[in-house]
């Protein structure tokens, strides 16, 4: 019995040693198929014009009533979102779930995006509709077209120029004041003119001796009365390069050669990821996106958009092409763990609802449970027969037909997506300054997350 006993454990450890091994040859072979890399370091960038970005990234200068930041959108403590399903725009008050909107406002129709990698040069499209693209070479597509200045060193830096121009999102409306009680100027500006609020807001900022300096000190060949917003929104994207890059996930340390780096179940998220699962269908390349668009049937709630109202068509709105109705860009998934609530309008406030969700879209968009909303956004649930008709209708051919996992692979999955997850992007409160060259409030927040990976 005893002699029988040894070759059982000797064929039993060959059998797990097979298994762990074979899990890595597999992955070697989806990663020559696909070509993945480990994220790259960004270039160095200057000094000075990143440090112009961080004060003006802070700012409330740059809002209509001085009321809002970019960070108060995009805020470090909040893995650069807000915690929020839909933002809450211009005249609120507070940092993430304690924000309160303000009298008479709406909410923002989308969810703010986290910042995360969003210098790779593989980038070329902005906002969730695709509104900002190109890059400086071909030139960019923006809603300004022939009045989005020359200059800008990327499409993040075109992509800066335009929340400043918003009513909702930072401008303000027509007879707004500001926290002084002063009138807004920018509000009084026709939205056919965005290159007048460019214009108001470097007179306000060249009004600071300390911004003068700053800029001075970034683009010391420009002379004060030829610099204008796009040099801001360089720094901007210089600063958001600098500080939301991460290249040091798991998944890059084991692209680099470290199989250690991704315990066995995130391997088998991984195969799952770029196999049975076709996550990488549009999750595609380095950056997890096909920065395609693609309508996925999830829940239409909030103000809507534009000419959709009280829907929001999504690219649709952009392109004109019914192909495009309710069609949103595929967002990218470095650090998604950390980065919920999810999809473009934040309707998962759990990552794993969010990938059960494009197994079966036509029922998750049928079932859709609303408790996870905040009480006012509840009562702007699009769910009646008609809406979901005419979604379904449009539904992406690649979540048209549903997808059967079990609960393990599922949970696989999710152990593929935490090793997206650079450790160093978990605590980023080191970025905020102790002041603005303004003077106005620095906000500052300890964050309550409602929103669970698992």
């Amino acid at each position: 019995m005893r002699k029988s006993s040894i070759p059982i454990v000797a064929v039993v450890l060959l059998g797990a040693a097979f298994s762990y091994f074979s899990l890595d040859d597999q992955l070697k072979e989806v990663i020559k198929k696909n070509d993945l890399k480990a994220y790259e370091k960004v270039p160095p960038l200057d000094s000075a014009k990143v440090e112009l970005g961080r004060m003006l990234f802070f700012d409330k200068v740059l809002s209509g009533n001085r009321d809002i930041s970019c960070a108060t959108c995009h805020h470090p403590s909040l893995k650069s979102g807000d915690n929020l399903a839909l933002a809450i725009g211009v005249g609120g008050f507070g940092l993430g779930e304690t924000r309160v909107m303000g009298e008479d406002r709406e909410r923002i129709p989308r969810n703010s995006p986290e910042l995360f990698n969003r210098g790779a040069e593989e980038w070329h499209t902005m906002f969730w509709d695709g509104r900002v693209s190109g890059t400086p070479n071909t030139g960019f597509l923006s809603p300004a077209d022939e009045k989005l200045p020359e200059g800008l060193d990327n499409v993040l830096a075109a992509q800066a120029m335009f929340p400043v121009t918003s009513r909702d999102e930072m401008r303000g409306e027509i007879g707004d004041t500001d926290i002084f009680g002063e009138q807004n100027e920018l509000s009084l500006i026709s939205n056919a003119a965005p290159q007048s609020v460019w214009h108001a807001l470097m007179q306000r900022l060249l009004a600071i001796p300390e911004y003068r300096q700053l800029f001075k000190q970034a683009y010391p060949q420009i002379p004060q009365n030829k610099l204008g917003f796009q040099h801001a929104a360089n720094a901007i994207a210089a600063f958001e390069i600098k500080e939301f890059t991460f290249v040091d996930s798991p998944w890059d340390r084991y692209l680099r050669g470290d199989l250690s780096a991704l315990n066995d179940s995130a391997k088998r998220g991984a195969l799952l990821f770029y196999g049975k699962a076709n996550c990488a269908g549009c999750h595609a390349g380095n950056l997890l996106t096909d920065q395609q668009f693609h309508n996925i049937g999830v829940a239409q709630f909030g103000p809507g958009n534009e000419n959709a109202a009280p829907l929001d068509a999504g690219r649709f709105a952009e392109t004109g092409n019914p192909k495009d109705r309710f069609a949103f860009r595929t967002p990218p998934l470095r650090n998604v763990a950390i980065s919920g609530p999810w999809m473009h309008n934040g309707a998962y406030i759990r990552l794993e609802d969010a990938i059960r969700h494009h197994l079966n879209p036509m029922k998750a968009l049928v079932d859709y449970d609303i408790e996870q909303l905040s009480p006012e956004l509840r009562l702007t649930l699009k769910n009646d027969p008609t809406v979901i008709a005419r979604m379904l209708s449009n539904l992406d051919a690649g979540v048209s037909s549903s997808i059967s996992l079990e609960d393990k692979e599922v949970e696989d999955l999710l152990a593929f997506m935490e090793s997206l997850t650079d450790s160093s992007a978990m605590n980023l409160n080191r970025l905020m300054p102790n002041a603005v060259p303004s003077k106005l409030p620095v906000e500052e927040i300890t964050p309550y997350r409602r929103y669970k990976n698992y």
